[in-house]
């Protein structure tokens, strides 16, 4: 179960953005989904403890990770969180097995033991990346790109996988095949996902739930397998172009490009 109840204030001079944020769910794979800005990279920080909430909490199977009201703040390396970045964020100056391997070291213990070397050895096989253990990202496509980087969110064994824009920085021929590729790592790791985008075709491909963010807040829940539809929040909830499908994909397009009642 994925637990979250998020408020944050974050300001650039004049600018002021306002987070209240809050869902629950316990499906497989979650999405939050919305227009860029609307808040979702900023609650994927506060789960991964990267951004310090006002108030609130993050809970995830059971295990506080944040709670303003009794003073619980795990650290972040403690959470047990793997975090894909938009850009993926591999150190360019680091081979695939050092990048992959990089969560497990420290700076006083730079070889691994036995059954970390293990385990990173079966996430090069895993992700067939063994060939290219030894090479520099800079000499990666995006796809080998993605896959080093999730590689390295699952060696540390996390409770929770978050995927900020997973396909963002893809060639668009690449993203369907891309997305086949993480529904299968999903299955077979049996790990948890929340994944934002923008992107319409992602939460039709991936996702069982959608929460639809809006300006900081959560404004509606929609059951991708059933069709069914909860407003959250009295917000207008962004909108995207609709391209027809099967009746079951344009109810659900329907659903997320829908005006909540009473905006």
């Amino acid at each position: 179960m994925i637990d979250v109840d998020l408020q944050l204030t974050v300001t650039d001079g004049a600018r002021r953005f306002d987070l209240a944020a809050r869902f629950a769910t316990d499906v497989p794979f979650a999405a939050l989904y919305g227009p860029s800005g609307a808040g979702k990279t900023l609650t994927l920080q506060a789960i991964a403890g990267l951004l310090r909430p006002s108030s609130g909490h993050v809970r995830i199977d059971g295990r506080t990770l944040y709670d303003a009201a009794r003073g619980i703040d795990v650290p972040a390396p403690a959470r047990r969180v793997g975090y894909l970045f938009q850009d993926y964020a591999l150190f360019p100056h680091l081979s695939v097995r050092e990048n992959v391997a990089f969560g497990l070291t420290a700076w006083h213990r730079r070889r691994l033991p036995a059954r970390d070397a293990e385990r990173v050895q079966a996430l090069l096989d895993g992700f067939g990346l063994a060939a290219l253990a030894d090479s520099r990202p800079a000499k990666l496509s995006g796809g080998q790109r993605q896959r080093v980087a999730l590689a390295r969110a699952l060696a540390c064994e996390p409770q929770l996988l978050l995927l900020d824009e997973p396909f963002a920085a893809l060639n668009p021929m690449l993203r369907s095949e891309l997305r086949y590729e993480l529904a299968q790592v999903r299955r077979q790791w049996g790990i948890p996902v929340l994944m934002i985008t923008h992107d319409i075709d992602d939460v039709l491909a991936l996702a069982d739930v959608a929460f639809v963010y809006d300006q900081g807040q959560v404004v509606r829940e929609i059951d991708l397998h059933s069709a069914e539809s909860r407003d959250l929040a009295l917000r207008e909830a962004g909108r995207v172009p609709a391209t027809e499908a099967t009746p079951l994909q344009r109810r659900l397009r329907d659903l997320l490009m829908r005006q909540p009642v009473g905006a």
